[in-house]
C-alpha cells in the first residue's frame, strides 16, 4: 500500500452554514468544503486536531482518504487552500479538493536540506536558502511529498543548487526556471555586511524621532513667542 492510501481523514455533513460557522470552531471543530470536477460541492466539518496532524503529514501535495459520515464511498483529495487567523495562528476554514486521477494537476512542494556543506564546515561560509518550496505539475498519485536538496556537494563558497540539480521523478516536472538558485553559500564577510546594514536601517527612525522632536520644539517656542 502505497503512502497516500495511509493518509485517513473523517468528516461529517454540515449544515450549519454562514456566520453561525463561528459556533464549530468553538467547539475545536473545523469547518471546510469538498469540491472537484465530478462531484458536487459539499459543505463538511472536521475535528481540528485531527485535520491538523494531517495536514503536517500530507501538505499539499499528498493524497488522503476522505472518509464521510454516512457514506460508503470513500475520497482521493488534496489539501487545496488552507485559512487562518493571523491574529489567532488558527485554521479556520480547509478546502478538499478531489482531482480528476487521470488529469495532471499543480501543487506547492516542500524543500528539504539533506547533507552538510563543506564549504560550511571547512569555509566558514554560510547557507543561504533562497526557495522553500516549489511549485509542481504531475498526476495526482505521483506528487512527491518533499522533494531533497543535497548540500554535500557544494565545497567551495559561491557554490550553489540549481532547479535543474534537483533530483525528481521523470513524471513530476518543477514550474520554475531551471537556473534559478535553490541555496548557495556565502562567504562570512558578506553575511557581517549585511547584519551590519541591517543595524543601520535600525537606526534610521531614531533619527526621524529627534527631528521630529526638534520641529516640535521650534512650534512650541513659536506658540509661546
Amino acid at each position: 500500500m502505497n503512502k497516500e492510501a495511509q493518509l485517513q481523514l473523517k468528516a461529517k455533513k454540515r449544515e450549519v452554514l454562514g456566520r453561525k460557522i463561528k459556533r464549530l470552531r468553538a467547539e475545536n471543530l473545523l469547518p471546510a468544503i469538498l469540491y472537484g470536477p465530478k462531484i458536487k460541492n459539499t459543505p463538511l466539518v472536521l475535528d481540528y486536531k485531527s485535520f491538523e496532524k494531517i495536514w503536517k503529514e500530507a501538505g499539499e501535495s499528498s493524497l488522503i482518504n476522505l472518509e464521510i459520515e454516512g457514506e460508503k464511498k470513500k475520497y482521493l483529495v488534496l489539501i487545496h487552500d488552507i485559512q487562518q487567523d493571523p491574529l489567532a495562528d488558527k485554521i479556520i476554514h480547509v478546502d478538499l479538493y478531489q482531482p480528476d486521477l487521470e488529469k495532471k494537476v499543480t501543487a506547492w512542494v516542500p524543500l528539504v536540506i539533506v547533507g552538510e556543506a563543506p564549504a560550511v564546515k571547512n569555509l566558514g561560509g554560510t547557507l543561504v536558502r533562497n526557495l522553500d518550496e516549489v511549485e509542481v505539475r504531475a498526476l495526482p498519485k505521483d506528487l512527491p511529498h518533499e522533494i531533497k536538496v543535497d548540500v554535500g556537494n557544494l565545497k567551495e563558497i559561491h557554490d550553489e543548487v540549481l532547479i535543474e540539480d534537483l533530483q525528481i521523478p521523470d513524471n513530476v516536472e518543477i514550474l520554475k526556471n531551471p537556473k534559478e538558485v535553490v541555496v548557495t553559500v556565502a562567504p562570512p564577510e558578506r553575511i557581517e555586511e549585511e547584519l551590519a546594514e541591517e543595524k543601520e536601517e535600525v537606526k534610521e527612525p531614531e533619527v526621524i524621532k529627534e527631528k521630529k522632536e526638534e520641529v516640535e520644539e521650534k512650534e512650541q517656542k513659536t506658540e509661546e513667542g
